[in-house]
């Protein structure tokens, strides 16, 4: 199984993070908890800029779902997702869920 628990603390609070590329809007990007899917431990990563949204997978760092991003932008997400794999993880693994849910 892919381990997302990095030993590193990062902020437990920490649910998204923006980013901005290289078009007009601001896209925004949102990271769940980790997840179990068919035994695997995998995150989702959301990117939308209220127009258009993707929806991507850590570790495997695909794009499993867009709509309005061309192909070129789709590879961009997934080569940002790549990039920054170390940093998702740690996002996803320190999600608090309850303490979430109690906002």
């Amino acid at each position: 199984m892919q381990d997302f628990d990095l030993g590193s603390k990062v902020n437990k609070n920490v649910t998204n993070a923006t980013d901005t590329m290289n078009h007009d809007g601001e896209l925004t990007m949102t990271v769940s908890p980790v997840c179990l899917v068919e035994g695997q431990k995998k995150a989702f990563v959301n990117f939308t800029d209220g127009k258009r949204n993707a929806e991507g997978e850590i570790p495997d760092c695909i794009i499993r779902k867009y709509n309005g991003f061309t192909e070129a932008e789709k590879v961009q997400l997934e080569e940002y997702m790549k990039a920054n794999l170390t940093m998702l993880k740690k996002m996803a693994a320190n999600i608090d869920i309850l303490a979430a849910m109690m906002k």
